[in-house]
């Protein structure tokens, strides 16, 4: 069992979809003992990756440290604290949204990339902890993994934070209209999702 869940969610609408859904699987995890953190990217200060590679040059498991002084370091240190991450966007235009793809891209620090070799390699294939991936789309559920590209994203983003995804929450017609509650069905198993973390 989790004693540390931290959550990293990319919507721009507090009490919308994806947020009420994730606080549904720490509430989860709470009540088995787990302490939870919150991070809302947009309250954030997270700059755009500069693509210098600085932080993929040097050898070795650990991650590479970037130099951009934003909040970016201070998430990552929660994460490292955690045994368990849930991964949340909403689908907008297709994919993750932009403030989730931008910290996607911050975690460039977890490959190995020197000048010279042609792709990068993962600097560990440990996956230490659980990630649960949470998405919502306006479209139908099942077609989320096939119509857009979030679950890779956060397949991707749950790599390379050292989790192994242990649950999928894909929530689909989201977009009925402008105040949409989550159904009960998905709020039960996001609680349960969380308690088995």
């Amino acid at each position: 069992m989790a004693r540390k869940v931290v959550a990293i969610v990319g919507s721009y609408r507090k009490g919308g979809t994806v947020d009420t859904t994730v606080d549904a699987v720490l509430e989860g995890a709470r009540e088995n003992g787990a302490e939870t953190v919150k991070i809302c990217l947009i309250d954030r200060r997270i700059e755009y990756c500069r693509n210098c590679r600085e932080c993929t040059q040097a050898a070795g498991k650990r991650r590479g440290q970037c130099g951009i002084a934003d909040d970016m370091q201070a998430i990552l240190r929660e994460v490292d604290s955690a045994d368990a991450v849930v991964l949340g966007s909403p689908v907008n235009f297709f994919n993750v949204t932009a403030v989730f793809r931008t910290f996607l891209e911050r975690l460039v620090g977890c490959v190995y990339w020197p000048w010279g070799q042609a792709a990068p390699k993962p600097r560990t294939k440990a996956h230490a902890r659980k990630a649960v991936l949470v998405a919502s789309m306006a479209a139908p559920r099942m077609l989320m993994p096939l119509a857009t590209g979030a679950p890779r994203a956060l397949k991707m983003a749950a790599e390379c934070l050292g989790a192994k995804t242990v649950a999928k929450l894909w929530i689909g017609l989201a977009a009925q209209d402008a105040e949409a509650k989550v159904p009960e069905r998905v709020l039960r198993k996001a609680r349960k999702v969380g308690a088995e973390l």
